[in-house]
């Protein structure tokens, strides 16, 4: 999974763009997107759309991002969607492991109650959005329905009292970059999708390249999109190039003509575990 478009929950027309579009998942979004007035036709719409031919023809992966857990939408959020199968549920302002255990619990009795696959919906939580949620991060213990965290920097900047996420040279603030790397860090350890923020200058895909070809450097798999447009620069940075394929599949047939070596000889360089591990990562997400 390359990239992530948000869609508001409340309009069948941009849903329906989505659907259409060269994006790898949608996250029909409940939250932020949508007025207080329109949640609970944006919640009906949602529940529509899941259980349509439409979205089913489209093969995306289907995340629905819900309301936080201090409002009070998020459980009738669920009690809606859970029932349709979305592949995940992403949650805001998720504080740490005891939301992620909360969230859980809930999937747990609404899978259930449905007759849905139990264990089947997954749990993308938007992992960086207070500072408690920063600290937590540290340490952040696995659960099986965990899919991969998001990091974002707005939400943080209001909650730590900055006046911007971003300096003026439009490069991120140091708190920012802390709790992008410690996001980074975290998905790794627990061995789910480290995802990039958004980019939120849509016309500015010269900035959003180099935004993404940084963050794929790094480490992360894929980047959320807030409108189509920035899908196609998305996908071509995350997708592996067949050059960096076919020296993965150089590395791999190194070490399996050398089986049971710590390290191998390819090219004139010396290679270790850690190349090879690369190499079947790339080689995992160019399928």
């Amino acid at each position: 999974m390359r990239s992530l478009l948000f869609v508001p929950g409340d309009s069948e027309r941009k849903i329906a763009k989505g659907l259409a579009s060269d994006a790898d998942a949608l996250i029909l979004d409940l939250e932020d997107a949508v007025s207080p007035d329109n949640k609970s036709a944006a919640r009906a719409l949602c529940a529509e759309i899941l259980a349509s031919a439409e979205a089913k023809s489209s093969r995306k992966t289907l995340f629905v991002r819900i309301n936080a857990f201090d409002t009070s939408h998020a459980f009738a959020d669920l009690a809606a969607i859970v029932q349709h199968a979305p592949f995940g549920i992403m949650l805001p302002k998720c504080d740490g492991a005891a939301d992620l255990a909360r969230l859980s619990v809930a999937l747990d009795t609404l899978e259930a109650r449905d007759s849905v696959k139990a264990g089947s919906t997954r749990i993308l939580p938007v992992a960086t959005e207070t500072a408690r949620a920063v600290l937590n991060l540290i340490g952040a213990a696995p659960t099986p329905r965990l899919f991969g965290m998001l990091w974002g920097a707005e939400d943080l900047s209001a909650d730590i009292g900055a006046s911007a996420p971003r300096d003026p040279t439009g490069h991120y603030s140091g708190p920012s970059l802390l709790a992008r790397n410690l996001c980074l860090f975290a998905a790794a350890s627990l061995g789910v999708e480290p995802v990039d923020a958004v980019y939120t200058n849509f016309r500015d895909t010269t900035g959003l390249r180099a935004e993404a070809e940084i963050a794929a450097r790094e480490g992360f798999t894929a980047k959320a999109a807030i409108h189509p447009d920035q899908v196609a620069v998305i996908n071509d940075v995350f997708n592996p190039s067949e050059a960096e394929c076919t020296r993965a599949r150089d590395i791999i047939a190194a070490f399996a003509a050398s089986p049971g070596m710590g390290a191998v000889s390819l090219d004139g360089r010396m290679l270790d575990r850690p190349h090879l591990r690369s190499a079947e990562r790339i080689l995992a997400r160019a399928r």
